[in-house]
């Protein structure tokens, strides 16, 4: 039998990218899937109903079960409305994968209030909508999945501070729902994907790519440690039964492997019998909460892993193999 078979799902932002191989996956593990997307530009400009339509037609002939869904995630009733066309199409929500985003990157001191707004409204108040609604059928059920995706972009990319305060909120709305839903038998958790998607395409770095090599940095992924679609096994397995005690964690998703993410942990404390004062924290800070401080570790967290010497990795046999960090808290 399928791994998600008679399982229902509803993916955002699906047409393209992470959340069409996401929704192609579950389609393939026996899931019935409502595919939703805007089809908006990368600066949620514009729309267009092929990405859905095509993707759900797709898993249609493949022998799937899917229906298409144009809704917009910041629109709290479009997202009611997509969580509704699950349950009415085909009687409950089991899966809720939460995808859809767009850019508007600029520099904090250059950010306008509509630039910062638009990217808070898909990411943040889209999973907001989203989750809220799937919630309410989940908690009728006593039974569900939540994935959301966040971003390694949330620990500080320089350029994106509506995408990073987004995606970092996401981290917290994630850890929220599923402290909130465990009763029920609802999980929730977040990946931070990696992958070469338009998204990429759109950067200078991608730019600078095509003009090398007359290739956009997602057409010569696909079948490569960049492929978008390496996401899709974790969504799978996080959806499924098998990840029925897997809750409030966060993954990052990068080449062929994934990684989880340390929940946040206290590194040092500084304290006394009576308040600390200004002139004593100058005298002791140095050498206590501010000796050797790190800077946050940005787009390139977790994408050193792979240099780690080899004795610190355990071989799992099948070209499979497992690193664990020495400092993890037991």
């Amino acid at each position: 039998m399928s791994m998600l078979a008679g399982k229902t799902a509803l993916v955002t932002g699906a047409g393209r990218g992470i959340g069409r191989g996401i929704a192609l996956a579950l389609a393939k593990a026996g899931a019935k899937v409502v595919v939703n997307d805007l089809g908006v530009s990368l600066s949620g400009e514009g729309t267009d109903k092929q990405p859905a339509a095509q993707l759900a037609d797709e898993i249609v002939k493949e022998g799937g079960s899917a229906a298409a869904n144009f809704g917009s995630v910041a629109e709290p009733d479009d997202a009611s409305a997509m969580v509704r066309q699950v349950v009415d199409t085909w009687g409950r929500l089991d899966i809720l994968v939460h995808v859809a985003g767009i850019l508007r990157d600029r520099m904090i001191f250059n950010m306008t209030d509509t630039e910062w707004d638009a990217v808070l409204d898909v990411h943040l108040k889209g999973a907001f909508n989203t989750n809220r609604a799937a919630s309410v059928a989940m908690r009728e059920q006593k039974t569900g999945r939540i994935v959301n995706m966040s971003s390694v972009s949330a620990l500080g990319a320089p350029g994106q501070p509506n995408y990073a305060a987004a995606k970092a909120g996401i981290l917290g709305l994630t850890w929220s729902t599923s402290n909130a839903m465990a009763k029920y038998g609802v999980t929730a958790n977040a990946i931070l994907p990696s992958g070469a998607t338009r998204m990429i395409d759109s950067t200078p770095r991608g730019r600078e790519f095509f003009e090398q090599t007359g290739k956009w940095p997602s057409e010569a992924a696909a079948g490569t440690e960049r492929d978008p679609d390496n996401v899709a096994p974790l969504v799978v397995f996080l959806a499924s039964d098998a990840a029925a005690g897997v809750t409030g964690q966060a993954f990052h998703s990068f080449g062929y492997g994934y990684t989880l993410m340390a929940q946040p942990q206290a590194v040092r404390r500084l304290e006394a019998d009576r308040r600390l004062t200004p002139e004593e924290l100058v005298k002791l800070f140095p050498t206590t909460l501010g000796s050797a401080l790190q800077p946050p570790p940005g787009t390139n967290f977790g994408k050193t892993l792979g240099t780690r010497p080899e004795a610190e990795w355990n071989d799992l046999g099948g070209g499979v193999r497992f690193w664990q960090s020495a400092r993890e808290e037991r």
